[in-house]
């Protein structure tokens, strides 16, 4: 609001970059129509992408970034992010079952 007074009281305008105004617009639009909305045109997309591309399209596109993804890091990035992620879910599973234990020795 201070840049407009500003542009007011000065006759000029200042200029926005790019990314600002895509934040603005997309600012406008989360508040105007909610975060879901974002869901339901991604879902939207994919749907319209899948439909005129085909299920392989995903395949492939999957395979080449996966294939960026071994030159860059290496094939034990893979290992060890499957590491963290069974780690992860691990911790999940146990800290569900505990609460489980507590709720019931609260009852």
């Amino acid at each position: 609001m201070a840049e407009k007074k500003e542009e007011e009281a000065t006759g000029k305008t200042k200029e926005m970059s790019v990314r600002e105004a895509g934040k603005k617009g997309g600012d406008t639009v989360r508040d105007r129509y909610g975060s879901t909305f974002y869901e339901e045109i991604g879902r939207k997309g994919g749907k319209a992408t899948r439909d005129r591309h085909g299920v392989e399209f995903y395949e492939s596109i999957g395979q080449k970034g996966g294939q960026v993804v071994k030159e860059k890091y290496g094939a034990d990035f893979y290992e060890e992010i499957g590491h963290k992620g069974g780690q992860k879910v691990k911790k999940l599973i146990a800290d569900a079952k505990k609460k489980i234990e507590d709720d019931a020795a609260a009852k």
